[in-house]
Order: structure tokens, then sequence, then C-alpha cells
């Protein structure tokens, strides 16, 4: 039982918390089902009041009978305003809720989208909230109007007849005892509903993103197979569920009854002896009718605290997750001179002595140093897992350092205000994600405003104009879902234009020619060289023939970068120059490695 109490408190704690700007309105919607409560507790004692004047001067008094009606109607009313107001509210918090979770999602750190399955989180701003919706609106208002509706009918009932009272609660508390175990179990069965529907939707998120390879792999049945498993799980936990709430209402009901029936002998009894009269006994009956209201109520918002707080857990779960540093002033302008102007030559991006390890367990660079220079295509090679991947993350700001200093034009990158960064460093990345929509929608994602005219200079700079116009919706021509109404080469190119068109100092590709044939990549690497004259370029290939357009060539080996023809510098730093000068840099010791964070 105090398990069921602790857990039910600390859910309603969590509830307060997101329930916050709305308690006004919760507090209007608790104001008028405790009228309702009142309009309630009135009724018996004006039937008993009818009931003695009409047995002792026969006529009943209209009046009060008049009265009677208008206070049942007036209940009837306040309680459909109530149930409306309380319902709105629920959408509200609901919505401010999703808007909030949506937000969290979207500005995680980058690395936490590879700990968590994608479906899942959907999960949360979806099936979880859902889940929530009734504990944050009818759980806490018929807690406290059942708890006070309770304790008025009660201490009437005691007015009127100690007795009896004491008859009725004996029945009732044998019968809640009973009751008790099957709310404790509630909870463990709404975590594992939403759990399962959790990994429903991932699994399904990872069968639809993958729809070919499943099927030309015939591995349909088998993924219908895994995703059906989890929605069996679903139903199994969800029929639990159902089967503790069944029992509830008719274990209350069956209190009420059995207490009714105790009560009416009991009551019958004394009546006969003369020690309690048949107007207060009509009376404490009414109110032991009455009783069902709130005792149903608290009831009902007990077994909803318990299906919500799985989803209250999980919701907090990810609200308590950091976000991405200088994510929430990301779509504020920079404040005039939150960075300097970088002097001429200055190199667009520098990597002193940095470190970087995947989750403190596998070191990815050991103190890797370079220089890009403001214009020109620069390659970053090496081994497969040897960190370049790492590297345009880290350059891009979407991990952050353990140990040393990233430059962008002279400034700590940490220092630039993150809107301000995004639009001066492009990304690209390797499987060039396009988003569901138009051509004209995919090429001004990072910059709106941009015109027609920007957006056919871009298609132009990248060779794709002239296949643009040749579309019967130019601009407006729908790419697919993630891109898949147009070839590889399309994709990319219109990626790599994607990233030019807030017009960046810096351009971060990932592999862009990985997966083209000759013709597409002769196309993306023409399209390379021609914007390497205006900005900076960082390329990350294992092919040769963007080594060989490239104007300087890096090799990340061993977490180090180095010249191609060195041989085991701690690290190299090309120069403007001549693009192969190297500049030793010793490795840090792990106190060094502090320091440099």
């Amino acid at each position: 039982m105090s398990d069921v109490v602790s857990e039910s408190m600390l859910t309603l704690r969590m509830l307060a918390r997101l329930t916050r700007g709305h308690h006004k309105v919760l507090a209007l919607c608790t104001v008028l089902t405790l009228c309702t409560l009142g309009l309630g507790l009135s009724q018996p004692l004006l039937v008993s009041h009818i009931v003695d004047t009409a047995g002792r001067h026969g006529p009943p008094p209209w009046p009060a009978v008049g009265a009677l009606t208008a206070l049942i109607t007036a209940q009837a009313l306040l309680q459909t305003a109530s149930g409306y107001v309380l319902g709105r509210t629920g959408e509200d918090i609901v919505l401010q809720l999703r808007t909030t979770l949506i937000g969290h999602l979207l500005r995680l750190p980058a690395r936490d989208y590879q700990h968590h399955r994608l479906g899942d989180l959907l999960s949360r701003a979806s099936t979880d909230t859902t889940a929530l919706r009734a504990g944050l609106t009818t759980a806490c208002t018929d807690t406290v109007t059942g708890v006070i509706g309770l304790l008025g009918a009660l201490a009437l009932m005691a007015w009127l007849d100690p007795w009896l009272l004491a008859t009725a609660v004996t029945v009732v508390a044998v019968i809640a005892l009973a009751v008790l175990p099957a709310l404790h179990r509630m909870r463990p069965a709404a975590e594992t509903n939403q759990r399962m529907l959790g990994n429903m939707s991932a699994d399904l998120e990872r069968a639809l993103s993958a729809i070919r390879t499943v099927r030309m792999s015939g591995a349909t049945q088998r993924e219908a197979d895994r995703i059906t498993a989890h929605a069996r799980q679903a139903r199994a936990a969800g029929i639990r569920m159902a089967r503790l709430n069944a029992g509830l209402m008719p274990a209350s009901e069956l209190a009420l009854h059995t207490a009714l029936t105790a009560t009416v002998v009991v009551g019958a009894v004394r009546a006969t002896q003369g020690t309690a009269s048949i107007a207060d006994l009509a009376a404490f009956l009414l109110y032991l009718n009455y009783l069902s209201v709130p005792l149903t109520a608290l009831v009902s918002a007990a077994a909803l605290l318990q299906q919500a707080s799985g989803a209250a857990g999980r919701i907090a779960e990810t609200l308590a997750q950091p976000q991405e540093a200088d994510s929430h002033r990301e779509a504020q302008p920079a404040p005039a001179g939150a960075t300097p102007a970088p002097a001429p030559g200055t190199p667009v991006l520098e990597f002193h002595n940095v470190w970087y390890s995947h989750e403190r367990e596998r070191m990815v660079l050991r103190g890797a140093s370079f220089q890009l220079p403001p214009r020109g295509v620069t390659a970053l090679f090496g081994d497969s897992g040897s960190g370049k991947t790492t590297v345009l993350n880290l350059a891009a700001r979407l991990y952050t350092p353990d140990g040393g200093r990233v430059l962008f034009q002279g400034t700590d990158a940490m220092r630039w205000p993150m809107a301000e960064y995004r639009r001066v460093v492009g990304l690209v990345e390797q499987h060039n994600p396009l988003l569901h929509g138009s051509i004209r929608d995919n090429l001004a994602y990072a910059a709106p405003e941009a015109t027609d005219d920007e957006l056919w200079t871009l298609l132009e700079l990248t060779g794709l104009a002239t296949h643009v116009r040749t579309l019967p919706g130019g601009l407006d021509t729908m790419v697919g879902e993630h891109g898949t109404a147009l070839s590889g080469g399309q994709r990319q190119r219109i990626a790599i234009a994607r990233a030019l068109a807030p017009r960046p100092a810096l351009v971060l590709l990932d592999e862009p020619t990985a997966h083209l044939d000759p013709a597409a990549e002769k196309s993306v690497l023409a399209a390379l060289q021609h914007i390497g004259q205006h900005c900076a370029v960082l390329v990350v290939t294992h092919r040769e023939t963007v080594l060989t357009g490239a104007t300087l060539r890096l090799l990340l080996d061993n977490g180090v970068t180095r010249s191609p023809c060195d041989g085991p510098p701690a690290g190299h730093v090309p120069t403007q120059e001549d693009g192969e000068g190297a500049v030793p840099a010793p490795y840090p010791t792990r106190a060094n490695r502090v320091n440099d964070s």
C-alpha cells in the first residue's frame, strides 16, 4: 500500500510541474466540480426535510420540492461545464507538453541519437503524451474533488448517525484492502505496455526506412513478425491493465452495495427500536448512495495515475537529458561584435591538439592538428574508423572535443553563437538525406529567404540547372521520401547546393562521391572545384579522383593528421603557401588533456 501511495505522490508532483501555467484553469475546474459536489451534498438534507414534513403534516412542501429540482438541474449544468473546461484544458496541456518535448528532442546533442531508437523517441512524443493526458487533468481534479466530496459526505453521515457510518465504513474498508494489490500491479503493466509500443514504433520505423532492402532480402515477413511480436506484448500488457481495471469498478460498486445493504438492515432495526428516524435513515441512505461519486472518482484517479506514471517517467527522462549547448539561441541573431572579423590570410579552420573519444571509451583523435586556408579543396583520407567523420562533426560543432581547441576564422568555435556558426559552416552528409517536399523546399531549407534566382544559381553551380528545367514541376518537383524520386548523383548535388545556400565560409562533405557512377562523380568533382574558388572545402574521401583534384591532402592515422609522405609526426599543419609543411605537436598527457579542455 505504501508503494502505491508513494508512486502516486511522485506522479502527482511530476504532473504538477507539467501543468504549470494552467493552474488557474484547473482551479476553475476544481471549483466547478466542488460546486457540483456541494449541490449534491445538499440534496439528501432537502429530501430528509421533505420526508419529515410530509410525514408530519401530510402534503409535501412544494417549495422544497421545487428547490430540490433546481438543485438537480444546476448540478447537471455545472457538471457539463466542468467536463468541457477540463477536456479543453487537457488538450491545451498536452499540446504544450508535446511542443516542449518535440523541441527538446530536436535539440539533443548529436551523439545522443546514436543511443536512442528514433521510433521510441517518436513514441514518447505521441503515445506517451496521450497516455498522460488523463492523468494531467481528470486524475488531478478527481483526486482533489474526490477527497473533499468523500470527507464532506462522511462528515454529514457522522452527524446523522455515527453508528450507521461505522457499519458502512467497516464494509468499505474490508473491500478496499482487497483492491489495493490490483492498484500496485497497474503501473508495471502500464510501463510494459508503453515500452512495447515504443519498441513497435522503433522497429516499424526501422523497416519502413529501409523497405527496399527489406523486400529484396526476403525479410518482409521476418520484419512483420518482429513488429507484431512487440504489438502482441503490448496487447498482453494492455489486457493485464484491462483485467486489473475491470476489477476496480465492480469492487467499488460491491463495496457500496454491500454497505448499502448492511446500512438498510441496521438502520431499519434502529428505526423500529425508535433510536433513529425514518427521515434520517432516508438521508443517510442517499448520502451512502452519493458516496459512490467521490469514491469512484478516487478509484478511477488512482488507476489513471498508475497508468500515467509510466508515461510521465519516460517523458521526464527525456526532458532531463541535456540539450545541445547554445541550442536555445539557435534562432536568435548573433549579437553585434560577438565574433571579430578574421585578419587577411587567417585559416578558416584550425585544429590545435584535438582529442576526442566516443563515450570516454574508445579514443578516436589523439592530438589532431591542422589548418585549412580560406579557399580551396582539402581532402581528408584514412582507414575506415580512423575518425574522419568525427573531424567533420567536431568542425560542425555537432561534437565537443575532449581536449585541445577548434578555431574558426581565428576564434574559438565555442565562442560563436550557434545560429551564426551554422550559417557560415555547411555540412553534406554521406547519405545526403533529402527532406520530403519539393526541390525548392530542400534548396532553401537553410536559407528560407533565398530567391528563385539564387536557387537557380546554386543549381548552375552544382550542374543541375539543365536537368531541373526539363522537369514538369521545375523547382516545385517533389523529391519523394528521402529523395527517392532522384538519382544518387542528383541527391548528392542538391544536398551540396542546399549547404551552399547560406553562402558559408566552410563546406564539409562526407564521402560525396562514394556511391556515384563515373559521370555523376565527374559532375560533383567539377562542382567542388568551382565551390573551392569561393570558400574552403573539407572533403572526407577514399576516392583517388578526389585526392588528385584536391589542393591539400591530409592523412588521418592513429588519431593524428599527417602528410601522406611523412613518417609518424604527432600532428600535421599544412600551410596556405605549400600545403605540406609539418609542425610537430607533442602528445598531451592526461593532465594536459584536462587543461586543454
